[in-house]
């Protein structure tokens, strides 16, 4: 059996009111595409065992909702760097391609994030209505990403998307 090229992780819990917002993205992103092509992995928080997932992929999209992050989503290649901390609890898709890097002792796939805008995660909550508009509107940016999953048309997107708003860089 071979691998998928393309490994999508739904990266939240939803437990956690607008956490929900990967899992959610990805489950609906990935009705209709070819199983074949596109693989999800499903994750409360990155662990360093997600590396082995990693490993002879083409290309990797890490889905998640951000706190911080400017609405309604942002859309970034996602440059590997070293792990941090004193613990592998919860790592970053960044920090996580450092470790794919020093584990397999080789590049990671180009790998880029999609977070979108998040406000109200406590223990229990439902998604918040601002929530999901930004997920209707990086399902739609996410569906575009799909007609062309390829590395160098991703980049293209992610350093246009640096200079405008994500919908209509794609859009």
């Amino acid at each position: 059996m071979s691998l998928a090229p393309l490994l999508m992780f739904a990266i939240g819990n939803e437990s956690r009111g607008d956490d929900a917002l990967g899992p959610l993205l990805a489950r609906q992103l990935i009705t209709g595409l070819d199983a074949a092509k596109v693989e999800l992995i499903e994750e409360f928080q990155l662990q360093v065992e997600n590396t082995l997932d990693m490993q002879s992929r083409e290309l990797v999209l890490f889905i998640d909702a951000g706190h911080d992050t400017a609405a309604p989503f942002s859309f970034y290649r996602a440059p590997p760097r070293a792990l941090t901390g004193h613990t592998t609890h919860a790592v970053a898709p960044e920090a996580l391609l450092g470790v794919f890097s020093q584990v397999h002792s080789t590049a990671p796939p180009p790998a880029f994030v999609l977070c979108v805008a998040g406000s109200a995660f406590e223990l229990g909550e439902p998604l918040s209505p601002t929530a999901e508009n930004h997920l209707k509107q990086a399902l739609a940016f996410a569906r575009e990403l799909m007609d062309e999953p390829v590395p160098e048309r991703w980049h293209a997107i992610a350093a246009t998307s640096a200079d405008t708003s994500m919908h209509e860089a794609l859009i």
